[in-house]
């Protein structure tokens, strides 16, 4: 069975599938300090990793990440291992694979891809070339490692994701790509749902499915979501969710994410009856909240979905991100979205 068939087989007999967590949270809770790359734990301490991905299967999830999401040579540059970058990729799908073998369910292990940490021509130095090559030889390590897909997340420019699906191509696999949407429903280089949905669907059969993770809470996620599932036009395309866990706060000098399971399992079972394929969590996720999601999935039910309900169950949302719903909702009452898109423009220019 191709990892294609793999996929969808598993989604038609369940209806949807449930991603992982975090990478970096729970293995900053096994004693990862800040500012070191979690990927050279792919080669220092590979059973941490694996406790990570066995926590996430225990709890129900379908898929699991790669510990690969900056194990490109452009950030390992900073670590001085861009060398290792084959092999800390064939690891970190390796680690992942002799877990899921353990499972007594079919375990998709989906190859993390996260952004270069550099900005591609014309907007900086790296060349469209360049780019290629590194996301190139990131992609050929965790092939050979056995991933079943390639999942590149967390961008915001088309030129990069372009680049990252250009380099995937090059490999017989399939890919789900996904943005990052902050405040205004919009990715830090002010792409819209539209955008993405136009660049994955243009590379269709290669791209499989795509969506949206990270971000600044499960409202804004969700907020996000409906706007996918309002522009797809390719119904064969799977949707894809993985919203951090709530707000991240300080407390006591570290990252805290405020999202509860309870809140979690809300906005999981809020995506399902959006018409999102895979759901899973993004920073801050850890196995209890995908255990909650998990235990709301298996229910059937369809809310009518709206800003209403949404800001009541997860929390309130930008003005930026309810207009650019009503936009995609009601294309032709968008009067005051054009209004307030004119204001952020002028306010731009002139700061």
């Amino acid at each position: 069975m191709s990892d294609q068939s793999k996929i969808n087989k598993l989604i038609r007999e369940n209806g949807y599938l449930i991603a992982d967590g975090a990478t970096g949270t729970n293995l900053f809770a096994m004693g990862l300090e800040s500012g070191y790359p979690p990927e050279l734990w792919n080669l220092e301490k590979p059973e941490n990793v694996a406790k990570n991905h066995k926590s996430f299967i225990d709890a129900g999830s379908d898929i699991i990440l790669t510990n690969s999401f900056g194990a490109n040579k452009f950030r390992l540059k900073l670590h001085n291992a861009q060398d290792e970058t084959y092999i800390i990729n064939y690891s970190a799908a390796e680690i992942a694979n002799n877990v899921a073998k353990k499972s007594n369910r079919e375990i998709i292990i989906a190859g993390s891809i996260g952004p270069s940490g550099e900005l591609i021509a014309p907007l900086g130095d790296l060349s469209e070339e360049d780019a290629i090559n590194g996301f190139s030889e990131q992609i050929k390590g965790l092939v050979d490692g056995g991933v079943d897909l390639l999942w590149i997340e967390t961008m915001s420019a088309e030129e990069e994701l372009n680049c990252a699906i250009k380099a995937g191509k090059q490999f017989d696999i399939p890919m789900i790509c996904t943005y990052s949407f902050d405040t205004h429903g919009k990715s830090m280089m002010g792409l819209e749902p539209k955008d993405l949905t136009r660049v994955a669907e243009s590379y269709y059969p290669a791209v499989i499915g795509y969506g949206a993770n990270c971000g600044i809470g499960a409202a804004e996620l969700i907020g996000t979501m409906i706007c996918l599932e309002k522009e797809r036009k390719n119904k064969s395309m799977f949707l894809v969710a993985k919203s951090n866990c709530g707000i991240p706060e300080f407390i006591d000098g570290d990252i805290k994410y405020t999202g509860t399971p309870e809140l979690m399992a809300k906005y999981a079972g809020l995506a399902k009856a959006i018409g999102v394929d895979i759901i899973g969590g993004c920073c801050g996720t850890k196995a209890e909240h995908i255990e909650a999601m998990s235990n709301i999935l298996m229910n059937n039910f369809k809310p009518r979905i709206n800003t209403g309900l949404i800001t009541k169950e997860l929390g309130g949302m930008s003005k930026g991100n309810t207009s650019l719903i009503e936009k995609y909702l009601n294309p032709k009452k968008n009067k005051e979205y054009l209004i307030q898109e004119t204001k952020h423009r002028r306010r731009k220019r002139n700061t």
